[in-house]
């Protein structure tokens, strides 16, 4: 077996995100570690990217691929069992790992995002109901043009996005960068730490910013009867069709408001946008206006694109966590292992939505499961 090992793990293929996660922690004790913690993360990445949605799934996938995982280490023990390797991902620091996620996901991408799309997913099944302990939820960055996962964090118990929110900023370069925040990121304290990083933002306004948003909608509704006629502003429209359903969209810029910053002083404010849409589906119309707040000045036909590439988020994430990943089933719940999961899953997701070809996501991540040397081109990276 020793002459075997030798042949196979002596000189590994590439294995380049192992370079990043050098200094994640390991609380297991030395001298007694019968799997290192680089084969680990390596084993449970190369079988969430071939479809292991469980630590069950990622011991069956070491024990029938345990030639082709020593053509990367090792594994002189072969791989852990699913108990094991669910201890393991329960004890690593859940804060460290993602920061070890977010500097190798700067290195992947080799140049800043331009456009930073942020929100929230509730793991679903992640609730422990015997020991009180609600589903986690996450924070997520986007690169939204990239369609990358730039860095998450778990949101405390107790706690919600504003407060992980800053968190998440502090992990990711965002100078220059235009971040997108849902509502519940509205809050000064994230505006000003945006403004303070040399970044621009365009935020969400609801209800929880009461009269802010009551201000604005009432101005614009009296300026629009008036057909804007005392105010400055920029339009564009846009018309999608998909699938029998025709969506327009209407994007008016409020360019003159230092009537609002007077009555609200809000960090940097220098525009109002709001978008009216109509969906036709059929016989069926529904239309929908919604608000955002931003220190850019730049014309409708910029601000559009912009607000529209925060539903990346839904459509490049959200969607693809839960259809592809099958992420609202997953039932890991112990301790950090969600959190570290979650993390694991959004790694194998930047991999397979980089790897080369015109596949859908769904079938890229068949083919890995397929194809031995397609895997190791995609970890390669």
């Amino acid at each position: 077996m020793d002459d075997v090992v030798a042949d196979c793990g002596a000189v590994g293929e590439a294995v380049v995100f192992l370079r990043y996660f050098t200094d994640l922690p390991d609380s297991r004790q030395p001298g007694k570690v019968a799997y290192p913690l680089d084969e680990v993360l390596l084993l449970s990445l190369l079988a969430v990217l071939a479809g292991a949605e469980t630590f069950v799934d990622i011991a069956r996938f070491g024990d029938k691929k345990l030639d082709f995982l020593r053509r990367f280490r090792p594994f002189r023990a072969g791989t852990p069992s699913h108990d094991h390797l669910g201890d393991i991902f329960a004890t690593l620091d859940a804060e460290k790992f993602q920061q070890c996620f977010a500097g190798w996901v700067a290195a992947l991408t080799g140049a800043p995002a331009d456009i930073i799309a942020i929100d929230g997913k509730t793991v679903r099944r992640s609730f422990e109901k015997k020991a009180g302990k609600a589903a986690i939820h996450m924070v997520s960055a986007v690169a939204a043009r990239q369609r990358l996962v730039l860095a998450q964090v778990k949101v405390a118990e107790k706690a919600n996005e504003i407060t992980a929110i800053p968190n998440l900023l502090d992990m990711l370069a965002i100078e220059g960068a235009i971040v997108t925040i849902d509502a519940m990121g509205c809050q000064r304290a994230i505006a000003d730490k945006i403004l303070d990083r040399k970044a621009d933002y365009v935020l969400a306004l609801k209800g929880n910013q009461g009269s802010l948003r009551d201000d604005v909608a009432i101005f614009a509704a009296e300026q629009k009867d008036n057909d804007f006629k005392d105010t400055t502003i920029s339009r564009d429209e846009t018309v999608d069709g998909d699938h029998g359903r025709i969506e327009t969209r209407t994007t008016t810029v409020i360019h003159d408001i230092d009537w609002l910053q007077e009555r609200h002083d809000w960090p940097g404010l220098k525009a109002v946008v709001m978008v009216e849409s109509t969906r036709e589906i059929g016989e069926k119309i529904e239309r929908e206006t919604r608000f955002y707040i931003t220190p850019l000045a730049l014309p409708a036909r910029q601000l559009g694109p912009i607000v529209r590439s925060h539903w990346a988020i839904e459509n490049s994430l959200h969607w693809v966590m839960d259809m592809v990943f099958r992420d609202d089933e997953c039932r890991v719940r112990t301790d950090h292992a969600p959190a570290n999961f979650t993390a694991l899953k959004h790694m194998a997701h930047n991999l397979i939505r980089m790897a080369a070809g015109k596949d859908s996501l769904r079938l890229r991540r068949k083919v890995a499961a397929w194809d031995d040397d397609y895997l190791a081109s995609i970890i390669a990276r």
